[in-house]
């Protein structure tokens, strides 16, 4: 006995070093990534951000998660298994399911109080109490059944959530080789149209997302009259076809969108053609309708003939593929009855669970029925999230400022480039011309002092050039 005792006792001084070692880092860490979202809580603890956090010892080691403050790193390893636990109520599929979670909480607690009552109270009560109790043998058998039903959607969503990914780096990958290949066959195409196609190519991936995600190019602050640009848009708010038959859901009433013609896209288009854009139905599609336009007015030439015209409308081509395939995931979604079923079976899993624990459970059984609950909504909240991969999964934000900045980062070395040209052909020209006027001088200068050769009766003679 004085042998696990003491055993105990190393345990508990080891789990209290370790805990003393790594607790601390941990929490300033994320007391560090919520400030920015919660001001009070940098007020109750402002002492806690440090300017470096190096989290050191037998559980971190030199974690680079942990060791640099001003870097956020989305791939959580296992040692990360602190900081998202206290990172919790930061957690925003907990917000999300907070309403069902809590019901199943509060619908546990008034069961277990019944319970708990009956069975204080007289024989009938207890006897009543004896009843509420259920075994849990069906909840058993039924758990394996409701695990493929979530997994199989999860995994679903997840496929999509991929697809999307793919179809956006389709599109970085397509524009990068387009642009390129203006390049190539810029003396062919000209200046000022490559310039056109380049910029309308960087705009492609902004009206694409406002496309498939309505109203994210919107501007709510004033905008000069000069400078504004009504858009034509028939809703900001995507319906949602998941309750098409099912539930009737109100359509909020169309508002203007306004945007700033010196924003990103819309600074890209030619200015004559902002108007066309606005009240255009679908805005990647003319883009891509423009592209193909300027490369029919490439005239035919040595280095430019059709096999290079059908090269270029092949990549266009392809873009207008990737608006098809981002519509087809935007407009639709898993099957109704799936998703109905799914929802149902938890539902009714759920709340009948407190019944199979109450007898072992006691007053435990709301919190233990609201950890599952928690676990098990989360799980299905997950998959409705990333199953419309664009809106808020993917950071298409970041996927159009990288295709931009690529795209135009070649068009200033192009045109840097022209001007080297020009600036050489220029001095050339120069030179030549100084060496042209040099010649011809000298060549002056020796017709005036060469004797001439004339014929006079008959008889060739010399004759003084002066």
């Amino acid at each position: 006995m004085n042998h696990i005792t003491a055993t105990m006792r190393i345990s508990i001084i080891s789990f209290v070093v370790l805990l003393q070692q790594t607790l601390p880092s941990a929490v300033a860490f994320t007391l560090q990534q919520s400030k920015a979202k919660s001001p009070a809580v940098a007020k109750f603890a402002p002492s806690l951000y440090p300017t470096q956090i190096t989290a050191r010892g037998p559980l971190f080691g030199s974690n680079p998660t942990y060791a640099d403050i001003h870097h956020i790193n989305n791939r959580h390893s296992a040692s990360d298994f602190l900081y998202n636990v206290l990172s919790l109520p930061q957690s925003v599929i907990l917000r999300e399911i907070r309403f069902p979670v809590l019901a199943v909480a509060g619908w546990s607690l008034v069961v277990s109080l019944v319970h708990r009552f009956l069975a204080m109270s007289g024989p009938a009560s207890q006897a009543m109490a004896m009843k509420m109790s259920i075994p849990g043998t069906a909840h058993s058998l039924l758990v394996s059944a409701l695990g493929l039903l979530l997994v199989f959607r999860t995994n679903s969503a997840y496929q999509r959530f991929s697809e999307g990914r793919k179809i956006w780096e389709n599109i970085l990958s397509v524009s990068r080789n387009l642009s390129r290949m203006v390049y190539l066959y810029a003396p062919e195409i000209g200046k000022e149209r490559v310039n056109r196609i380049i910029q309308a190519t960087a705009s492609f991936p902004y009206l694409l997302r406002h496309h498939i995600r309505p109203g994210c190019l919107c501007n709510e602050s004033p905008i000069d009259a000069d400078h504004r640009l009504l858009l034509s848009e028939k809703s900001l708010f995507a319906v949602d076809s998941r309750f098409e038959g099912d539930k009737l859901q109100q359509v909020p009433p169309s508002r203007p969108c306004y945007v700033d013609k010196r924003d990103m896209p819309w600074s890209l288009l030619p200015p004559q053609h902002l108007p066309e854009v606005a009240k255009a139905s679908n805005r990647p599609l003319w883009v891509c309708d423009f592209l193909g336009r300027q490369i029919m007015k490439v005239p035919y030439g040595p280095n430019y003939t059709s096999r290079e015209r059908l090269s270029f409308l092949s990549q266009i081509e392809k873009l207008t593929n990737a608006v098809g395939q981002c519509e087809r995931i935007h407009q639709t979604s898993v099957p109704l009855n799936y998703a109905r079923h799914s929802l149902r079976s938890l539902t009714l899993w759920l709340f009948t669970l407190p019944f199979a624990l109450i007898k072992d459970m006691g007053l435990m059984t709301a919190p233990v029925v609201a950890a599952i609950a928690w676990v098990l909504f989360g799980v299905y909240q997950i998959g409705y999230t990333i199953e419309d991969p664009f809106q808020g999964s993917l950071r298409l934000s970041i996927l159009c400022d990288s295709i931009r900045k690529d795209i135009l980062g070649q068009q200033k070395e192009y045109n840097a480039g022209i001007e080297d040209e020009i600036n050489i052909t220029e001095r050339i020209n120069s030179m030549l011309s100084r060496n042209t006027m040099s010649v011809i001088q000298d060549e002056e200068e020796f017709l005036r002092v060469t004797p001439k050769l004339i014929q006079e009766n008959g008889t060739w003679s010399l004759v003084d050039a002066n």
